[in-house]
């Protein structure tokens, strides 16, 4: 019943009007954020956070700057999935997932049943971790503490093995995308010895390493648009959008078909959102391989599964408030964004840890309760914005094509500020067009990329640990069942492909 009244209080103080306000002032802007390509909720916070300070002088506290930071997470965390859906190019890299179902659901007409099941799906996914972090706060942070480097490894090779079927019936090819991935996830300077790696031509623009914006902006910006203009060249061509009411109405009625995508998003991507060092983007990836390994129709995934986009959109929202729960209860930020917060919270005299609960109870409540103020604004903006997202696509690809190629321009720079990663961005994409060309699948090269720079540290940090004995991995009484699943859904691919080789040459 204290949880519940404190719950209550934090709610009522959060719909106080400047409270209310800020909220949603900070939904709009981070929808903003989420949906311009290279922005993304860090670089949202991260501008935006001297402006607390100017609240903070107004309010006196620092609850209500706290709210806007967290809404401006929200926001973004919604609107990563409208550029990735209207344009093909994902607005952060949380919303990489959502490009695979949500473009083709676009290109064939229905732009708005996938904008509607992204925001239904991101909804229901940041109400039920919110949920989780109001009832399970200490007890999760505790299991988050209990994760080592071989139990993060473990889950990292859980979520390669998740998209090992992402390519297809063609295990080779899979299997060689994820090898250049993971090729491309080790250029730079070696983190445990400072040696350079794979720094082609001795290259100064090589030494910060490949980054994972510059490779998914230039596979489904300039890359997509690239097959497009391909396989549209008999004319201009048009998509075909229905803007209706009664057509977003009954796509809202069709997302009854998305309940175990969303379900399978909303509680995978908590738990993965809490791990340290994890955060929304393997949550999201995590979460679509799973939710394409048990469905009864693997091959609808990417082209165009309503599944396919509530599962990572539920993800990325669970798994954001997810990464506010070791941040808030041991001082450990769970994702770049939380990290972020954290120093916000430090200027603002907070000392995050496992006392913040018992000596800040006036700070932490009204914030989780706007965690619900904030979900329930997200998704009555996002619905009531469907007609303007919609009204992009109706544009002739001709016009569109150019604005593509400028906000991948722009994205890219606008994240990096360097014109080396531009440059790369472009190249990636003509490479990402000529694989394309020749049937190579591109999900898994990206995903490779995402997941490699966690891996890789974890794998060899925990040798280190276990002087080169890789049972490390099978003895730890939590890395152990899931390095044991892992491996088991790595070779399952493997069996059947071997098995449907045999049987061909019967």
């Amino acid at each position: 019943m204290d949880i519940l009244a404190s719950l209550f209080n934090g709610i009522l103080i959060a719909l106080e009007p400047i409270n209310l306000g800020l909220a949603v002032i900070g939904v709009i802007v981070g929808l903003f954020v989420g949906a311009m390509p290279g922005l993304g909720s860090v670089n949202g916070v991260a501008i935006l956070l001297p402006f607390t300070f100017v609240i903070q002088g107004f309010t006196g506290g620092a609850t209500s700057p706290m709210i806007f930071l967290a809404s401006i997470y929200y926001g973004a965390m919604y609107g990563g999935a409208i550029s990735s859906i209207t344009l093909g190019i994902p607005g952060a890299s949380t919303a990489v997932a959502t490009v695979f179902d949500g473009r083709p659901l676009a290109l064939s007409g229905r732009a708005h049943v996938a904008l509607v099941t992204a925001a239904i799906a991101s909804f229901i996914g940041g109400t039920i971790s919110t949920i989780l972090f109001t009832g399970f706060a200490p007890l999760l942070a505790s299991v988050a503490l209990s994760f080592g480097n071989p139990e993060i490894f473990s889950l990292m090779l859980l979520a390669f093995a998740t998209f090992v079927g992402l390519g297809g019936d063609d295990i080779p090819k899979t299997i060689f995308s994820i090898c250049i991935g993971l090729a491309l996830a080790t250029v730079g300077f070696d983190i445990i010895t400072g040696e350079p790696r794979l720094i082609f031509f001795e290259i100064t623009g090589f030494m910060h390493g490949i980054r994972f914006l510059v490779v998914a902006i230039g596979v489904y910006g300039i890359g997509e648009m690239l097959w497009t203009i391909n396989s549209t060249r008999s004319g201009p061509q048009m998509s075909k959008v229905d803007v209706s009411f009664k057509g977003i109405f009954q796509a809202i009625k069709d997302f009854r078909f998305a309940w175990k995508g969303t379900l399978i998003g909303s509680i995978l991507g908590f738990f993965v959102g809490i791990l340290p060092a994890a955060g929304a983007t393997p949550g999201a990836l995590m979460s679509y391989g799973v939710a394409k390994l048990t469905s009864k129709n693997p091959e609808e995934y990417g082209k165009g599964s309503i599944d396919g986009v509530a599962a990572p959109e539920s993800a990325n929202n669970s798994a954001s408030t997810g990464a506010m729960l070791p941040m808030m209860t041991l001082g450990i930020p769970g994702s770049p964004t939380t990290a972020v917060l954290l120093a916000g919270m430090v200027i603002w005299g907070l000392q995050p840890g496992p006392l913040l609960f018992t000596n800040q109870p006036e700070f932490v409540w009204p914030l989780i309760g706007s965690f619900y103020i904030s979900n329930i604004v997200a998704v009555l903006l996002n619905l009531s914005f469907i007609p303007v997202f919609l009204w992009m696509l109706r544009m002739p690809f001709t016009i569109l094509a150019p604005v593509i190629f400028v906000l991948s321009l722009v994205g890219t720079y606008a994240a990096y500020l360097d014109m080396f990663d531009v440059g790369l961005m472009v190249l990636v994409g003509l490479a990402a067009f000529v694989l394309r060309m020749l049937d190579y699948p591109l999900a898994p090269a990206v995903l490779a990329i995402v997941l490699g720079p966690i891996a890789e540290p974890k794998l060899r940090q925990s040798l280190l640990l276990s002087d080169g004995d890789f049972s490390i991995f099978f003895t730890r009484p939590i890395a152990g069942p899931i390095t044991v699943v892992a491996l088991i859904l790595i070779f399952l691919p493997f069996l059947k492909w071997i098995s449907k080789y045999y049987r061909r040459k019967v």
